[in-house]
């Protein structure tokens, strides 16, 4: 349950940078990101600029919230926006080791095809700085996010990258639609809301 102290709002332009620094800080130990950037400045490097393309389109849609004092972030795509799918693509490219590449990209093309069909908002990233984990930040973030969705009566759609969150998303009601696997990596969780 969100703890009484915190507040989540809308985060703006203004906030990027601080918002992507705390999920820099909450995906450091993400076995999926891990995997793709196991070298530490690979991924100090390049996660950045994923993240930026796989979910800062939030900010110029007005779904990306923030807790007031910085502690956790989440990035929501509304209905019919997605990532940027060639910038991440070339990202991923840069970023990644070439041995990894091929199993990185056939990943990313189950992620692709896991998506509902219907429209959906999508969830690309939620972090809570590993300082304040456990102090019910994250389940604040998906209680005002959730508001959101179920205002708009929609589908909410997100893939965890660490099965460890899996059972916090079962209890805010999502259901398993799919588990992704390629060779070597982790499993990324598929998870659907219906609409509300």
């Amino acid at each position: 349950m969100p703890t009484e102290t915190t507040t989540v709002v809308p985060a703006d332009v203004s906030d990027r940078p601080r918002c992507m620094a705390v999920l820099l800080t909450a995906f450091a130990a993400d076995p999926l990101m891990r995997w793709m950037f196991p070298e530490p400045s690979a991924y100090l490097t390049y996660f950045p600029r994923v993240l930026d393309h796989y979910a800062g389109r939030a900010f110029e849609h007005g779904s990306a919230f923030r807790t007031d004092d910085f502690t956790g972030s989440a990035m929501w795509l509304p209905r019919g926006i997605g990532p940027d799918e060639e910038a991440l693509e070339e990202a991923l490219g840069e970023g990644v080791a070439k041995a990894r590449q091929d199993e990185v990209f056939a990943l990313m093309e189950e992620v692709g095809a896991a998506h509902p069909e219907e429209p959906h908002w999508f969830l690309p990233a939620i972090g809570v700085d590993p300082a304040h984990q456990g102090r019910g930040v994250g389940a604040a973030l998906m209680a005002s996010s959730l508001e959101r969705c179920d205002a708009d009566h929609a589908v909410a759609y997100l893939e965890s990258s660490n099965p460890r969150n899996v059972p916090f998303y079962e209890r805010l009601g999502f259901e398993t639609t799919a588990r992704m696997r390629v060779a070597d990596s982790p499993v990324l969780t598929a998870m659907r809301r219906p609409a509300r």
